[in-house]
């Protein structure tokens, strides 16, 4: 008797306790109201937009490997500042470089004057800044050959083997062709063989190995390794500095948004004046960035205008 009061007692509470969740359910199933018209908050907003990071392009044809891990440094300060995430890209070229700015796929870059003076007449790229380095906004190419070679000038490597670094290099390929030309050579006529290393320390390092006879070379680069790692430079010698040049730059894609321009900008000419900024820069080689106009770099669309009409056949 006992024991079926129990199990009618227990029946009872498992109807209640099922009738309740019944209940509950019904009133949670109910389907959500979503209003589509409310806006995220704009702190949530711009939160999103500081997601997407600010893609700076760095390759080797700009800084021996050694100096590399400096950049990378300049780039996370630059993010710091921005309050934004910066990615380093790196590419073996100045073609994909320019190519990726072209696309919009990186924001920012650091190129040589050849690369820059191809891009602003392709498809409007933009100088942001320039770097002060030992003094100056210019650079030069160097002609380097083996410490202990008995090549003295320029001409004398005719019929020798040569390297140049990247196609589109001033330094390490414009400028020398252009020698050649006002000699009434080119690279096929003058030299018996060359090659393309894609680095200027990848240059001096075939000259002090032996593997060709001389080299064009970035003077920026040539002196940093000087002075910081000359197990190379030590066993090259200059013959031959070219005129000065507009230093490479560091440029933006046609297009970025303007606020971002500046800020980036901003950045840049204002590193010198912090502590943090001074100390990488240091480590870079470099004094300060600066403005500087589109006018620095006509020299090098002189050559490239030169360069074509001889190649053409027409009088220069």
């Amino acid at each position: 008797m006992k024991s079926v009061r129990g199990g009618k007692l227990s029946a009872l509470i498992f109807i209640i306790i099922g009738l309740t969740l019944l209940a509950n359910c019904s009133q949670e199933d109910k389907p959500l109201e979503i209003n589509l018209e409310k806006k995220e908050p704009s702190g949530f907003v711009e939160r999103r937009r500081q997601e997407k990071p600010v893609r700076i392009a760095i390759g080797g044809m700009i800084t021996p490997k050694e100096g590399f891990a400096y950049y990378r440094n300049f780039l996370d300060y630059v993010g710091e500042k921005l309050k934004r995430h910066v990615e380093l890209v790196d590419r073996e070229s100045y073609s994909e470089v320019n190519n990726l700015l072209k696309r919009g796929d990186i924001e920012a870059a650091f190129v040589c004057g050849g690369p820059y003076v191809n891009g602003h007449r392709e498809f409007g790229m933009e100088l942001l800044a320039a770097p002060v380095a030992y003094g100056g906004t210019v650079y030069y190419s160097y002609i380097i050959v083996a410490k202990d070679s008995p090549i003295s000038s320029f001409r004398q490597l005719r019929g020798k083997s040569f390297a140049f670094t990247d196609p589109l290099s001033n330094s390490g390929k414009l400028a020398p062709t252009y020698m050649l030309a006002m000699m009434n050579e080119s690279p096929d006529s003058f030299f018996r063989t060359y090659i393309y290393t894609r680095t200027h320390d990848n240059s001096i390092k075939a000259v002090a190995q032996g593997i060709v006879d001389g080299a064009a070379v970035d003077s920026l680069i040539w002196e940093y390794d000087a002075r910081t790692n000359p197990v190379h430079t030590s066993k090259t010698k200059i013959i031959r500095k070219s005129p000065p040049y507009g230093i490479p730059p560091v440029v933006v894609r046609p297009g970025l948004d303007p606020a971002l321009k500046e800020a980036m900008r901003k950045i840049f000419l204002e590193a010198h004046d912090d502590i943090r900024g001074r100390e990488i820069l240091k480590n870079m080689m470099i004094d300060r960035f600066v403005p500087i106009d589109n006018s620095a770099y006509d020299s090098i669309r002189e050559m490239k205008a030169w360069i074509e009409k001889h190649a053409s056949g027409e009088k220069p």
